[in-house]
């Protein structure tokens, strides 16, 4: 596993938040490349456990020899979407430390070719981070109706000429099917005007799509709940997202769960606020982190608290 390449963001600030205590229960949603993992059981040893999710399996294989000498860590080649029913098996009732989500796709899944996450490499169209699930990009761009291509092209990768470009799409693949993501990126060149600008005419296309693929979003929204329901009081939630839509959805979530009235009615009835803020703006990265890996620019990292 010499070829896994990972750059863990935001490192020391991310684990700082969980304010790491051995002896208590910690839980890696994203173990990626284990550099966030890795911290996190060097804080806790010798007494405190660390449970990790992935369902990559370069992933699991890289962290787990990178981590081998750890006796407290449990990976988990599960989604964090099954976070509530895999702590079960564990018997683990209540996460009693804290919960790290890291949102990014990593160096490793977004530059291996094969994978399809790219459009500078060409290669079949697939963008799964589960290998394992049936479901790919070649299905989305396929198979889906003109008016679903906008809708995800609009909603998840913010492109203006959504509508260009899935029209384009559905007369391509009337003829041929569209099997790489060269021949994707090829398309919506084709389809857009040009613009200057710093960033490819594919990036958000490729986004939405990886998105859709991968539930990204909807899932970001459960696991919040499912988390808050297990984190025990005094637990402590530290996200890291990449981009504005997730960042949103924490934001907003974490705004919800922290208001004292949630029901805006003459006599308020609303339970206690659930989590307390750390920080009411994101953290981003030091201008050291954003010399050494430029694309920690995008980085936000929001904290909360469990309080009841």
């Amino acid at each position: 596993m010499n070829d896994f390449k990972h750059y863990t963001v935001m490192l020391n600030e991310a684990v700082d938040a969980l304010e790491c205590k051995s002896g208590k229960i910690y839980v890696d949603c994203t173990l990626g490349g284990g550099g966030h993992s890795e911290l996190i059981l060097k804080r806790i040893s010798p007494d405190g456990r660390l449970i990790a999710f992935d369902v990559d399996d370069e992933a699991i294989a890289h962290s787990k020899e990178r981590l081998k000498n750890y006796k407290n860590l449990t990976i988990v080649k599960s989604s964090y979407t099954n976070i509530k029913s895999e702590l079960k098996k564990l018997g683990i009732e209540k996460i009693t430390g804290g919960v790290i989500l890291d949102l990014g796709a990593s160096y490793h899944q977004l530059t291996k070719a094969e994978r399809g996450f790219s459009f500078s490499k060409n290669a079949p169209l697939d963008m799964r981070f589960d290998m394992e699930s049936d479901f790919s990009a070649y299905d989305v761009v396929n198979n889906y109706k003109e008016g679903d291509l906008v809708r995800i092209f609009s909603e998840y990768g913010e492109e203006r000429f959504s509508k260009r470009i899935a029209k384009k799409i559905v007369e391509v693949r009337s003829k041929k099917k569209i099997e790489t993501t060269g021949e994707l990126a090829d398309i919506i060149i084709s389809a857009t005007p040009k613009v200057k600008g710093v960033i490819h005419p594919a990036t958000r296309v490729f986004q939405a799509i990886r998105i859709e693929v991968n539930n990204e979003l909807k899932n970001v929204n459960n696991v919040l709940h499912d988390i808050l329901d297990l984190l025990e009081i005094g637990g402590i939630i530290s996200v890291l997202s990449f981009h504005s839509l997730e960042d949103r959805i924490v934001k907003q979530f974490f705004k919800q769960e922290s208001q004292k009235c949630r029901c805006n009615e003459m006599i308020c009835k609303c339970l206690p606020p659930r989590i307390e803020l750390v920080n009411k703006k994101p953290i981003t990265a030091s201008q050291e982190e954003l010399k050494e890996n430029p694309p920690s620019r995008s980085a936000k990292l929001r904290i909360a608290r469990c309080i009841s």
